[in-house]
């Protein structure tokens, strides 16, 4: 899992990563053909926003992302078609994953320990 301060750096990397990948399995096209985009945003202890992107050909692959756009949508975003504000805008908040300790994510904060609520009211302030 590579995560990236940047949103279009994480897109750029999975970009990057996935003609290597299709290189090794002997598909030596140019533009290989994308079927999915996922995507996944984290918030670290410190509070820092990093993103993990990725790239497939087929959508039963497995990813550790979430599936965000398939098809011709998921290829636009590879060819570098695409609005990073928008694909800001449509992510939905509540899939974003939290450092609850290090390596450790969660969607949200356990709420029935003390050490769980303060993290929780401390993810809210942000």
């Amino acid at each position: 899992m590579s995560m990236y301060a940047t949103l279009e750096e994480a897109i750029d990397m999975a970009r990057e990563e996935f003609i290597e990948s299709s290189r090794e399995t002997g598909n030596n096209d140019e533009d290989p053909a994308v079927h999915q985009f996922s995507l996944q945003k984290y918030i670290m202890q410190d509070g820092e926003i990093m993103w993990e992107a990725e790239f497939m050909a087929d959508e039963n692959e497995a990813a550790e992302a979430l599936p965000f756009r398939i098809g011709d949508a998921a290829q636009a975003i590879f060819d570098g078609d695409f609005d990073e504000a928008e694909l800001r805008a449509e992510w939905q908040e509540e899939n974003t994953l939290h450092e609850w300790d290090e390596g450790e994510y969660q969607y949200a904060p356990p709420l029935d320990t003390e050490e769980g609520q303060t993290a929780a009211d401390e993810w809210e302030e942000r």
